[in-house]
């Protein structure tokens, strides 16, 4: 039995011995490549494990403030980001995923409009009762050594998906520029940039709600710069679309937006950072639609068509014991916004359809106060006021003159988070936007976050 065994090998090996050579040559190829990526695997993850020691020793031994620790921290994510995504992600994006839910009592209805303020976009805090919130999901990656790019699509209660990001962004440029393309929040102010997730309110300040349509995002081209020096500045100049407060933007060749920011921060001394900054837009808004009621309280429906210029001072204070932000810190926080508009406004365009001229020059401001009294515990505090400033309504102004009514709020949260990864969040309000109109308000949010998600900024 052996010897016809042996027989019949021996004949299959002489019948096809290039199938079979073929066949040991592409195990050994196989075997070759999975050792050179376990060695890749293997070379990566030390050199992490040394950055992350180097770090912690530097951490403990020199005791480094806020901003610096911010700086430290924030480089070694993006280092940390690079290579995971160069050896264990090579196919394969960041994902993450934030989910967000809210319960709304309010003892108004969901009619929401800010007296005396043309704004359009997304105005009040919502329907009343259970709802989602407007949960994220997130792709980003190294595309190669070059670039950088990421996705973000706002999941809104109403079953709709809208893009908030869709951007690229160079990695690799000399002399501390970087350029951003694509679909992004303006780096304008100092809430604008950030994601709502991050924010510590669960809405944007009134000023923010009536200029600039909750929040900021445009299509267009960006250039930042950060200076090389021990205190941190930055400028940076956006040209884009123009598509603010609900709009879609121009219809030109070239920009119909403008934008010019700067920052400017540092340590105090050890427990003490902060950080300032100035700030202007230009755009052109083309039939923003506000909601408004008119002297005899009917709700009508005004459309804008014109020029709006926008002008954004930002300051931020943080306190923490020697930098160390996990057991307690408390931040102080506020920006004051300035807008003058020109161009021409349409009343009631669902039924008269008046048109004339309209010139406004208004401002308002935030202030807030957040502070971490235990971990995991925080507690905040946050007033929002509006100056109705001169406002010219021409032929309309005897439907639309509000007098100088000044709209205020005043917002108290406090949020527990069990980890870094999920928070629940109390808010109560008083709102008095609307004139003529209290509304209070109870809100209760729960923010998950699900997969990679990088370092926040400062």
């Amino acid at each position: 039995m052996f010897r016809h065994h042996s027989l019949w090998a021996c004949a299959l090996a002489l019948v096809c011995p290039f199938p079979l050579q073929a066949i040991a040559n592409d195990s050994e190829e196989l075997e070759k490549i999975r050792a050179e990526m376990q060695q890749m695997r293997a070379s990566y993850e030390a050199r992490i494990r040394s950055l992350e020691n180097q770090l912690e020793q530097l951490l403990k031994n020199t005791q480094l403030p806020e901003q610096n620790m911010a700086r430290i921290e924030a480089s070694s994510a993006r280092m940390r980001n690079n290579t995971l995504e160069s050896s264990r992600n090579i196919f394969n994006p960041s994902i993450s995923l934030i989910l967000s839910g809210l319960y709304v009592n309010r003892s108004q209805e969901s009619n929401d409009h800010i007296t005396g303020f043309q704004t359009g976009g997304e105005i009040g805090p919502g329907e009343r009762g259970f709802g989602l919130g407007e949960s994220e999901l997130g792709i980003y990656a190294n595309i190669d050594p070059y670039f950088y790019g990421g996705l973000l699509l706002a999941l809104a209660p109403d079953n709709s998906i809208d893009i908030e990001e869709a951007f690229i962004q160079t990695t690799a440029l000399p002399g501390g520029i970087t350029l951003k393309g694509g679909r992004f929040y303006s780096g304008i102010g100092y809430l604008n940039p950030q994601h709502p997730h991050m924010w510590d309110f669960i809405d944007s300040p009134l000023v923010y709600q009536a200029f600039l349509g909750g929040q900021y995002g445009d299509d267009g081209v960006q250039m930042k710069w950060v200076a090389p020096t021990d205190l941190f500045l930055e400028v940076g100049l956006e040209a884009g679309r123009g598509r603010i407060a609900g709009t879609s933007g121009k219809n030109k060749n070239g920009s119909a937006m403008g934008s010019l920011f700067g920052h400017i921060g540092g340590d105090i001394d050890t427990s003490n950072s902060w950080r300032a900054g100035l700030s202007y837009l230009h755009v052109s808004p083309q039939q923003r639609l506000s909601d408004n009621l008119d002297t005899a309280g009917n709700f009508v429906t005004n459309q804008f068509t014109g020029t709006s210029r926008i002008w954004v001072a930002d300051f931020v204070w943080k306190w923490a014991p020697h930098g160390n932000m996990s057991s307690t810190y408390f931040k102080l926080q506020g920006e004051y916004l300035l807008r003058r508009e020109s161009g021409t406004l349409v009343y009631d365009v669902d039924a008269t359809s008046l048109a004339d001229r309209y010139r406004a020059n208004q401002s308002g401001w935030y202030l807030q106060g957040i502070y971490k009294f235990m971990p995991n515990w925080r507690i905040g505090l946050r007033y929002d006021r509006l100056a109705h400033g001169s406002v010219d309504y021409a032929s309309n102004n005897p439907v639309l003159d509000f007098d100088g009514y000044v709209p205020q709020r005043i917002s108290w949260m406090m949020d527990y988070s069990p980890s870094e990864f999920s928070r629940l969040r109390l808010q109560l309000a008083h709102d008095r936007s609307r004139e003529n109109t209290i509304d209070n308000q109870f809100f209760i949010q729960y923010i998950m976050s699900l997969g990679a998600h990088g370092a926040h900024q400062y």
